[in-house]
């Protein structure tokens, strides 16, 4: 296991403080990275202050609503 955790635009994360959030982008030639919070929070981090953060991946929360989730029609 490596001591960084590269973001990776689709994947959650959660960092050490308790915060869960999503990459939406990531810009390697501009050095940034888009993340939006469980709670639909969107913000953009330079890769330093991502490294920061010190975030590990998860899964992602059950109860998220954002603009990405897909209803389906199999939920009963």
């Amino acid at each position: 296991m490596t001591e960084e955790t590269a973001p990776q635009a689709g994947n959650w994360y959660e960092t050490e403080e308790g915060d869960v959030l999503l990459v939406v982008a990531v810009d390697e030639d501009d050095g940034t990275v888009e993340v939006q919070y469980a709670d639909g929070t969107v913000d953009e981090l330079d890769l330093e202050a991502w490294d920061s953060l010190n975030a590990m991946e998860v899964e992602s929360p059950e109860d998220w609503h954002g603009s990405m989730d897909e209803a389906t029609e199999e939920e009963e």
